[in-house]
């Protein structure tokens, strides 16, 4: 066998062993084998480049990192469904559909995968384009991040052009995996399988996405040169798909009759928590593609499709213990210990308990069986105990008098206090008030070398107790002066976590005086105040000269949050800090460039993705031209900058009737 036909024996092997493995859940080889061949074939093609084919399996890794994505404009529109959330509703839509198409009209039911949208398109069976769904009509261009998942086919069974619509999730098990991963490098783990499906296929960085572990199911074709002979309904559409390579939902009912349709989807629903990816709902479409375009489209939404969304998944658990946690800024939050038990597809072992108030209201005892859910399929919480399987051995629980990190002196939050940025208020907490709090300095550091604060990557939690314990940082500012060799000599480290350390270390630098305002973690001031103290006085020893009077100029700045701010700038420990930073290099100077004032005395409050354009770029086109960013919508809020997906921001905009923009209308006031 020559090399020619030796790549591409290896990439048939390569391409059945996938199957297998990834879509048949039946591998025949071990891992180890399957690495073997793959790292043949890529060595071959290295070699051999005259042999390229862009559907080979080494494709899948991963190419050079994007700056952006490019914008894409879909052939067909990508819209969405009506959602029913109970049976009288469901069955009122099955009626209307009847009344319209016929009472012999069929149903299919299917579960709703918890992920992400996407449109695949194919010409001559080669994948050529996949695209984020985006508002509908126009999307993100995902084509390198896409063709890393290797349940998406390169190449078609058949020579067909073609585009079809599938749902790209995280499966349970790689989410598990990932968030192992991010827990033993310290860093912030996902949410849910959904927000880390989200974060990963939008990588800018293909090779990133490559590690994930995404799947898809694909679920119907857009256009096609499919045989309309053929194919007339739902379920002729999914077996194509299917015939052409596709990975499709293997649930799949069809029934005319309504109570078989409404015990399809309870089925569904008990199925819900044993299923190995996330489900949301079920999909409930009318089957006959004939009939669809007799009933016809709503304005935003099908009228011959709804999706039915479950209520949040409950299980009854033990309540272990209850603990507190000292946060950055010394509130103490008690936090339920939980015999683990599976909910919305992750194991829960943790549930926040808010409060003390909570704790009463809701009659919560130490050992009692308790009810847990997930706020949005996301947080998990309490929501209250089973009072009928008390033993009498329950006991009630009280918080400490005095701080546990430390044994200082405690205060309660009064809602006097309340500023609608300060991240670690809770009416009602008890706060810790000694500053050289150890729990307090621990969290400081770790919210200093966060994302939204200096960026330090892989500066998280972990790595953050390894060097306190090791007595190398005694404060933030002692991030900038530790030694690469210092780094790898710490268990799990080594020469190239030390290398990735000082290159981040040295990146963050750069971020600017806003950043640096807010990973400093002034009491009361978050990102948006940060940002507008980096405008107003240009340099962080500008701020050390500030008044009270020279604070609350700024439009939104109350005589709460000023004080606060003079009064940390007046500490020797925060002088200490800075001119560390300084001395490290740090930029504590304004960066922000000015190009205009049309945007002055205006605030904007960004919601939902923005194609082509992060949220962080938006925003500083809008600090550019004078105007300010806000997290929260209120009745003095000018404009919402709304992209797809917008979520409760644009709901309470309309509610209050603020104008709300999409990013056309934005980038022509920006010109402007």
């Amino acid at each position: 066998m020559n090399i020619e036909e030796r790549i591409n024996h290896l990439r048939k092997l390569i391409k059945y062993h996938s199957k297998r493995y990834y879509e048949n859940d039946a591998p025949e080889i071990s891992d180890f084998e399957y690495d073997k061949m793959f790292e043949e074939l890529k060595q071959l093609e290295l070699e051999n480049p005259q042999f390229y084919s862009e559907t080979s399996p080494t494709q899948r890794v991963g190419g050079k990192a994007l700056d952006k994505f490019e914008e894409v404009v879909h052939q067909v529109k990508m819209g969405s469904l009506t959602d029913v959330f109970d049976f009288d509703s469901l069955r009122a839509f099955i009626q209307r559909v009847k009344n319209e198409a016929g009472s012999d009209t069929e149903f299919t039911v299917e579960p709703k995968i918890d992920g992400l949208s996407v449109s695949l398109k194919y010409e001559n069976g080669v994948l050529i384009e996949g695209a984020t769904r985006g508002d509908g009509i126009k999307g993100e261009n995902v084509t390198a991040n896409v063709k890393t998942i290797k349940s998406i086919p390169l190449e078609l069974t058949e020579n067909a052009s073609i585009t079809v619509r599938g749902e790209i999730y995280m499966p349970h098990k790689s989410f598990e995996k990932q968030n192992r991963e991010k827990e033993q490098k310290g860093e912030k783990l996902w949410a849910n399988p959904r927000n880390a499906a989200a974060g990963s296929l939008r990588c800018l960085d293909s090779k990133e996405t490559a590690k994930r572990g995404l799947d898809i199911f694909v679920f119907n074709y857009q256009t096609g040169d499919f045989d309309e002979t053929e194919i007339k309904t739902h379920e002729d559409t999914i077996n194509k798909i299917q015939a052409l390579g596709f990975k499709t939902i293997p649930f799949i009912a069809i029934s005319s009759n309504e109570d078989e349709i409404v015990k399809a989807v309870e089925a569904l629903g008990e199925q819900r928590a044993t299923l190995p990816y996330d489900i949301d709902g079920a999909v409930i479409k009318v089957n006959s593609l004939e009939k669809r375009i007799e009933i016809g489209e709503g304005t935003s939404t099908p009228k011959w499709a709804v999706a039915y969304k479950y209520p949040p998944e409950q299980k009854p658990t033990k309540l272990l213990d209850i603990i507190v946690q000292v946060g950055r800024t010394g509130v103490l939050t008690p936090n339920a210990v939980l015999e683990p038990v599976k909910l919305a597809g992750t194991t829960v072992s943790r549930a926040t308990l808010h409060n003390i108030d909570i704790i009463k209201e809701r009659d919560i005892r130490i050992g009692d069986t308790v009810i847990v859910q997930k706020a949005g399929d996301i947080i998990p919480e309490v929501v209250g105990s089973l009072k009928e399987k008390r033993t009498g051995n329950e006991e009630e629980y009280k918080m400490p008098d005095s701080c546990p990190s430390c044994g200082g002196k405690l205060t309660y939050d009064d809602a006097d206090d309340f500023m609608e940025d300060d991240e670690d208020f809770t009416l009602g907490a008890l706060r810790c008030t000694n500053p050289r709090c150890p729990a307090q300095l621990e969290r400081n550091i770790i919210h200093f070398a966060s994302k939204k604060a200096m960026n330090i990557d892989g500066v998280g939690e972990k790595l953050v107790k390894q060097l306190l314990e090791a007595k190398l940082i005694h404060d933030a500012s002692d991030l900038y002066f530790i030694k690469s060799e210092e780094i790898a000599a710490l268990e799990r480290m080594g020469e190239k976590s030390a290398e990735n350390f000082v290159k981040a270390v040295e990146a963050s630098k750069e971020v600017g005086l806003a950043r640096v305002i807010f990973a400093l973690g002034i009491r009361h001031i978050g990102e948006v105040a940060s940002s507008e103290l980096a405008n107003k006085f240009g340099s962080i020893d500008a701020l050390f000269n500030a008044t009270v009077e020279d604070i609350t100029e700024i439009g939104d700045f109350g005589e709460i949050m000023a004080k606060s701010v003079v009064e940390f700038f007046s500490k020797d420990s925060t002088k200490y800090i800075v001119e560390r930073l300084k001395s490290a290099g740090v930029k504590t100077e304004n960066q922000q460039k000015q190009i205009g004032n049309s945007f002055e005395g205006l605030t904007f409050v960004l919601t939902g993705t923005l194609e082509n354009m992060t949220r962080d770029e938006a925003s500083d086109m809008i600090k550019e031209r004078g105007g300010k960013v806000s997290s929260s919508v209120s009745k003095k809020t000018d404009f919402v900058l709304a992209g797809a997906e917008a979520g409760s921001k644009l709901t309470k905009a309309q509610a209050l009737g603020v104008k709300i923009i999409n990013k056309e209308e934005f980038l022509a006031m920006c010109e402007e």
